[in-house]
């Protein structure tokens, strides 16, 4: 029998075969070590359905929050088999957090399938990314998680598209001859721009020192969208910050952790304690925040405490996690310095995901935006919902991450819009993919891309060119 056919329609029975007021540790289970109190958290009233993307999609009781918590109660009672049917609705799941952010009952989604989706890697040693391919698997995993490997791995790319060769050869069909697979990687990526190189270790503020920050620079982010690591920097120097950039840091270990590959995310965990200084509490008090300006890069950062307990790196990494700011979550806690120059755009902006949902953090951005002289912003419909990124979703379900990003670009075209800004490197990505085919004229960028442009008057030529 199908999980499917498990579920019944609203409102869902309680499992009988447990006792729903016993402690955790009374409870029998057949599936992975999980505090049993959380997964009764969830009374089933059905409201996290319509921010459930996958639900939206599909409208299958077993693709939403509450019908996956269903199920996986049910292998923890052991009523369900732990099957391939059971296993596809949960690999479905995007861990966008946006139930979380629906739910009145405070249920912790996050906490629930992300050791579940552990203990299915567990019985089955590399399942979540068998639909990938041996290239996809050495570049998800080997290459994107280090910065100049990446850079390396691009200087192709960027040459390619500085010619002219790009173009030609998706003229005239030759790109058709790459594996599918290929295809697909090669039309996600943006048009890259030149690289800054290295910044010195340590930048001056400019006026009166308002902080002392460290930047947390990325992987992939770092090689794809280098002027938005650039102009983070020269917006936290306009704004009176003193900038650290650590020589050794490394990747957030978010790429690996998401794929249930915890030893290589502790040790790129372990890796920035040492890098960021906080492993010494009285050299790290010195550092007002850790400032990142992408949204996945950030949660994953500000749950090193969790990943890292019971480890020997603990206590660092509870003192980093401590610091970490996104940056407009940072520049609005600061008081930022109001931009001057005009940039004469009308904007939309989309909620990365692990921003708005897994940070809570929704109106610093836009008000960041909206401190811009001749700027205009419109709502974004279904601004919550996530565009289909979400890591390397966009790869291992490849169906319907196309599915989500169609429907975010479409919404995107709709408030007629001629810039849209995320603060994520996967949704700048997905979002220019699904738009470059049809309207190839907005400009994808981050918050701090627009905000750096009306500081300092150099107005893009996405929006100079209009």
């Amino acid at each position: 029998m199908s999980a499917t056919a498990t579920l019944p329609k609203t409102p869902l029975p309680v499992v009988p075969s447990t006792d729903a007021h016993a402690p955790a540790a009374a409870c029998p289970s057949h599936g992975p070590k999980i505090d049993y109190e959380l997964v009764l958290d969830c009374v089933h009233c059905g409201l996290c359905t319509a921010s459930c993307p996958t639900y939206v999609e599909t409208s299958n009781e077993a693709d939403s929050p509450r019908g996956r918590i269903y199920l996986m109660r049910q292998v923890i009672d052991g009523v369900l088999a732990l099957d391939d049917d059971v296993k596809q609705h949960l690999d479905l799941c995007l861990n966008c957090r946006a139930c979380e952010t629906a739910c009145p009952s405070g249920v912790q989604y996050g906490k629930l399938i992300e050791p579940f989706r552990v203990f299915m890697a567990e019985q089955e040693p590399g399942r979540q990314t068998k639909s990938l391919n041996a290239l996809q698997r050495l570049m998800l995993f080997h290459m994107f998680p280090y910065r100049w490997r990446n850079r390396l791995a691009l200087a192709p790319a960027r040459l390619m598209q500085w010619t002219g060769l790009d173009w030609f050869t998706e003229t005239i069909g030759l790109t058709k001859l790459l594996p599918q697979s290929l295809r697909n990687m090669k039309n996600m990526l943006p048009i890259l721009k030149p690289h800054y190189g290295q910044l010195p270790e340590i930048l001056e503020p400019e006026g009166k020192l308002r902080a002392r920050v460290a930047l947390f620079l990325g992987c992939v982010a770092d090689s794809l969208y280098p002027e938005t690591n650039l102009n983070t920097a020269r917006v936290l120097q306009k704004n009176g910050c003193e900038v650290w950039i650590p020589r050794n840091q490394g990747c957030c270990g978010a790429l690996h952790y998401h794929a249930a590959e915890e030893p290589t995310a502790r040790t790129f965990a372990a890796s920035n304690c040492e890098a960021f200084g906080a492993t010494d509490g009285k050299r790290f008090a010195a550092l007002d925040a850790i400032i990142t300006n992408a949204a996945g890069c950030g949660y994953q950062l500000k749950d090193y405490a969790h990943m890292m307990h019971g480890t020997p790196q603990a206590d660092a990494a509870a003192r980093l996690q401590s610091k970490v700011r996104d940056i407009s979550e940072f520049l609005m806690e600061l008081g930022p310095v109001k931009p001057r120059h005009p940039l004469p755009i009308r904007a939309t902006y989309h909620d990365a995901c692990h921003l708005r949902h897994a940070q809570q953090i929704y109106k610093q951005p836009r008000s960041l935006l909206e401190l811009i002289p001749g700027l205009e912003l419109i709502p974004l419909p279904e601004s919550e919902l996530c565009c289909g990124a979400a890591g390397s979703y966009n790869l291992t379900q490849p169906e319907m991450a196309t599915r989500l990003g169609d429907r975010k670009a479409a919404n995107i075209v709709a408030t007629g819009a001629k810039a849209m800004f995320t603060g994520n490197v996967g949704c700048l990505m997905q979002i220019t993919r699904h738009l470059k085919t049809t309207h190839p004229d907005i400009w994808c960028a981050h918050p701090v891309d627009a905000l750096w442009a009306s500081y300092s008057g150099e107005i893009p030529a996405e929006v100079s060119s209009r």
